[in-house]
């Protein structure tokens, strides 16, 4: 097939990327290394990517209509996998208004061009964080997601939606995949993994908030890619589909698996939960496992090991 990634350089996309690529795909690779962190860690997750001879990249932004045009007009796209956004909790409390313009106007920007170029197949993803501070666990995609904590949660519910309305009216085929905590090698620098790995390494004190008693269901790149791939693979009709691991630790726990991975002690400084920030995350992947063949082989204990041993050589 021949696939264009929105948010490729970034860290879920670059390795969707290179996976597509040995899978005997054409990749077109769209990101406007957008300096929410370092671009040249985009950079550099995008180097072995751009020797292939199937891999094409546009430098342009989502929120940019006229560019967006421009790359569905230089080929005929057979997938969409619209990755691209500002991502964060946090930041987005601070940057409200510039959430809404990339990941409301930007994704809208995304649908006319597939609505316009006769692009019918569209994977994108959600997000966790639509939940809410949802009583029941595990989250199920049946439960009420009208409640989000903060802005970015909140432009994630209005994609689902602006979505299906052009499921309803035009015909467009979408799978909206809601990640939960992703990590593993390329990871943001800014997530919770990655962060506290660097900090530990470099003997820093270590914030955690909520006295590290929030539980997160955190998921290995490996296990998304697999969700992903069956997602282009099987889109029809719409649908939304949690992709987790199904399984919560806290975030005191997640703190000495690092620290047994690197053999250094952790320097903790206590702090209060953050406003936007949720108790707990927990994937009800029963659809998923279902419509998907979705199945996660990555528990976080092995997960924290990999990543450790790919931050040694890249962080």
């Amino acid at each position: 097939m021949n696939i264009l990634i929105t948010g490729a350089a970034g860290f879920i996309g670059s390795n969707l990327a290179e996976t597509l690529l040995a899978d005997g795909h054409s990749v077109t690779a769209f990101d406007n290394f957008d300096p929410y962190y370092h671009p040249q860690i985009k950079e550099k997750n995008i180097r072995q990517a751009l020797q292939h001879e199937k891999y094409r990249l546009f430098r342009e932004d989502i929120t940019d209509k006229q560019a967006v045009n421009r790359v569905f007009e230089s080929s005929r796209f057979d997938v969409v996998v619209h990755l691209a956004a500002k991502a964060g909790v946090r930041p987005s409390i601070a940057d409200p208004t510039g959430y809404y313009h990339t990941n409301i106007t930007g994704t809208l920007n995304i649908l006319e061009a597939c609505r316009h170029s006769g692009v019918t197949r569209l994977v994108y993803a959600s997000s966790s964080s639509v939940y809410g501070n949802n009583k029941k666990v595990p989250f199920s995609e049946t439960d009420n997601v009208d409640f989000p904590v903060s802005p970015y949660a909140a432009t994630k519910k209005a994609n689902e939606l602006m979505v299906y309305n052009y499921h309803h009216l035009f015909g467009l085929h979408a799978f909206g995949l809601r990640f939960f905590t992703v990590y593993g090698r390329r990871g943001r620098p800014d997530m919770s993994v990655y962060k506290f790995t660097r900090l530990i390494d470099q003997g820093k004190q270590v914030p955690v908030y909520g006295e590290g008693k929030p539980k997160r269901d955190f998921t290995y790149i490996d296990d998304i890619l697999q969700g992903i791939r069956a997602a282009i693979d099987k889109v029809s009709g719409y649908e939304v589909f949690n992709l987790g691991e199904s399984h919560t630790i806290t975030v005191n726990r997640l703190v000495e698996l690092i620290e047994q991975a690197l053999g250094k002690k952790a320097e903790k400084i206590f702090l209060p939960m953050q406003p936007g920030d949720v108790m707990e995350t927990y994937a009800d992947i029963s659809k998923a496992q279902k419509l998907l063949g979705y199945q996660p082989t990555t528990p976080i204990e092995e997960g924290v090991g990999k990543f450790v041993e790919w931050y040694r050589g890249n962080g």
